[in-house]
């Protein structure tokens, strides 16, 4: 056994930061390494979300480096301090490199929070504290906050709609996680339109539907992401519409988000509509100026990075589309200086900035207008080519748009695959290969991209 000098820490956040920092954020500093046994380095953490989060995302990251750290090794696993005291360095650690093994995240203990499901991950970097409040959002913000205090009792159902990247998912991880944390024993299901639909289907066809029921009809809280899915799924609707009335009749919390408000979702049931309607519905706006340079300043701190004053306010000017696209530009702009190794300044922002613009043809054009073009050309609906759908007339159109969009984006492979259904880097990348090959071998579909490309960049340049 090896007690951890404090040194050890900053070595470790310090490497992390130079060598991964895009996984980095400011709460790591809360991280406390306990000691070093048997090869295995313990860090405790103490919020759940945070410490949840590590398990799943991060394992690999620490263990790489704490070997550098150290040279020796080791390999680390994060538990919890009650998990801590009990720990037993004889339970052997796992193979897929989470960095945790079961018995060490409490998976098999029975009373296990039933909202640790594997199909849902909370992130500790959505929640209240870092939402920042504007205009064009302060009535979904005011009334989740009224929903984590008071579930069941202030708007019920909450919906909240709006566009890709405004901040929709983050204010239901910051509901989840404040409810959470006054009451860790609730039963509290987040999951998204398209896992539900999943389990449905799976549900039918292995006859267990008293299983699925029970499983979503006993929550305290049922959160859903993107419901817009529902869209022309009737057997879906049906159940839905059910597992909506138990809940609501027994008082218990539904959150529902959307990209269209619940009249304007195309081929949804009347009843369901009404439904949606009959508690709270908030829409959120695309940020004003003031709202986004607090938003790069809030990102900036999350990330630990420091920004001049004038930073913030030019990245703001230079990108009005979301949230999304405002972190992407600050992730330019911060891995320009780390490449250049130099502190970020405005003239280092201007450089970055304009160097990525100018790797694009003409003026980028945006991710929406990728789908725009794409859904356009091949006369497909929106919310098949974000589905799970997999036939071929849609397949194809999505491959299409992963294509362009990593061509002529900013966005990394998991945030086009975030944006496409929650698919994985792996997907995007198989999509892009895809459509390169084919493109070389398939004269017919090389004409396609090109056209689409063409009306991409006519556009942009109006």
């Amino acid at each position: 056994m090896q007690k951890i000098e404090p040194a050890f820490r900053e070595s470790l956040v310090d490497y992390l930061r130079k060598n991964h920092s895009d996984i980095c954020r400011h709460w790591f500093d809360d991280i406390e390494p306990s000691e070093i046994r048997d090869g295995v380095l313990r860090l405790v953490v103490r919020e759940p979300v945070q410490l949840r989060y590590l398990q799943r995302c991060c394992g690999t990251h620490f263990t790489e480096a704490a070997q550098n750290v150290s040279g020796r090794l080791l390999v680390v696993r994060f538990v919890s301090p009650d998990d801590d005291a009990k720990f037993d360095p004889r339970v052997p650690f796992p193979a897929n490199g989470s960095g945790v093994s079961a018995a060490h995240r409490g998976d098999d203990s029975p009373d296990r929070p039933a909202w640790l499901d594997e199909q849902m991950l909370l992130s500790p970097d959505y929640n209240f504290d870092s939402f920042v409040v504007g205009p064009g959002n302060r009535l979904a913000h005011a009334a989740a906050q009224a929903v984590a205090a008071q579930p069941g009792r202030a708007y019920n159902p909450y919906f909240i709609h709006g566009g890709v990247g405004l901040g929709k998912t983050h204010l239901l991880h910051a509901v989840c996680q404040e409810l959470l944390r006054a009451q860790p024993s609730l039963r509290l299901c987040y999951i998204s339109c398209n896992s539900f639909m999943d389990l449905f289907h799976e549900a039918v066809r292995a006859g267990r539907m008293n299983d699925f029921r029970n499983r979503f009809r006993t929550a305290d809280v049922l959160v859903i992401d993107d419901i817009h899915f529902l869209s022309k799924r009737e057997q879906t609707q049906e159940e839905f519409f059910h597992t909506f009335n138990a809940l609501y009749q027994l008082g218990k919390q539904i959150i529902l988000s959307s990209d269209a408000a619940p009249t304007e979702i195309p081929d949804l049931e009347e009843r369901l509509t009404s439904r949606f309607a009959a508690g709270l519905v908030a829409r959120i706006e695309r940020p004003c100026f003031e709202t986004r340079v607090a938003i790069i300043k809030s990102k900036a701190t999350l990330h630990g990075i420091v920004l001049p004053e004038d930073v913030p306010s030019y990245i703001a000017a230079k990108v009005d589309t979301n949230i999304r696209e405002l972190e992407g530009a600050l992730t330019t702009v911060r891995g320009f200086a780390m490449a250049a190794k130099l502190p970020i300044s405005l003239e280092l922002a201007k450089q970055a900035l304009d160097s990525e613009n100018s790797s694009r043809s003409g003026n980028a054009p945006g991710l929406q207008s990728i789908i725009d073009s794409v859904t356009r050309f091949y006369d497909v609906k929106l919310t098949d080519l974000l589905s799970k759908r997999r036939h071929k007339s849609i397949a194809m159109p999505r491959q299409v748009c992963m294509f362009l969009a990593r061509k002529h984006t900013r966005f990394s492979l998991e945030e086009i695959g975030g944006y496409f259904g929650g698919r994985d880097h792996t997907t995007v990348m198989h999509a892009v290969r895809t459509i390169e090959e084919k493109s070389r071998a398939d004269g017919k579909l090389q004409a396609e991209v090109g056209r689409i490309e063409q009306d991409l960049l006519q556009r942009s340049e109006r």
